[in-house]
């Protein structure tokens, strides 16, 4: 298992391998389709961010509400290819890491490639499980979207694998 630490930098992306077994630990964002393409309108109208793009990884899960005692209810992963029109904009601007679960198109891996980052999966099914990784979970926009909205995790030897590489490796395609 391999070790890293959010925010990504180049060399740790570099290192990590198509089927590599990930454990992540530091601050990741969450978004899925309507945060991202809120997140696309302010990029559009020059509008700040609700987070610096810059090394960051998106966790793509809108987690149930946290039970008493809880950080987060259960946080799964969202199916990747509902950002796929998003994602090569957001690598552009410095993202540099995407957890989520299935398959991605064509032109995210190609931006992958050129962006020089990496997609995660997470497994599907075991949100409660996966939960237990999340320190912490801070809401810090679009509150609007409820379950959706952006937050702050910070996580704890989060479980992972690389599905695309920053090289084009893709475990779907072995």
């Amino acid at each position: 298992m391999i070790n890293i630490e959010t925010p990504l930098t180049d060399e740790v992306v570099e290192n990590l391998k198509a089927g590599d077994i990930v454990l992540i630990n530091g601050y990741v964002y969450t978004a899925r389709d309507a945060a991202h393409k809120k997140i696309v309108e302010l990029i559009k109208n020059d509008a700040p961010l609700p987070f610096d793009l810059k090394g960051q990884v998106i966790y793509y899960v809108g987690p149930t509400p946290a039970p008493p005692g809880k950080v987060i209810g259960s946080a799964g992963p969202t199916t990747s290819s509902r950002m796929d029109s998003y994602v090569p904009l957001l690598l552009s601007l410095g993202l540099k890491g995407m957890i989520g679960k299935g398959q991605r198109s064509e032109e995210v891996r190609q931006a992958i490639k050129k962006y020089k980052a990496v997609y995660f999966l997470a497994t599907g099914g075991v949100g409660a499980l996966l939960s237990k990784h999340i320190v912490s979970a801070q809401e810090i926009a679009f509150p609007e979207l409820g379950p959706e909205s952006v937050k702050k995790l910070l996580l704890k030897d989060f479980p992972v694998i690389v599905a695309i590489d920053c090289y084009g490796a893709d475990i779907f395609k072995r």
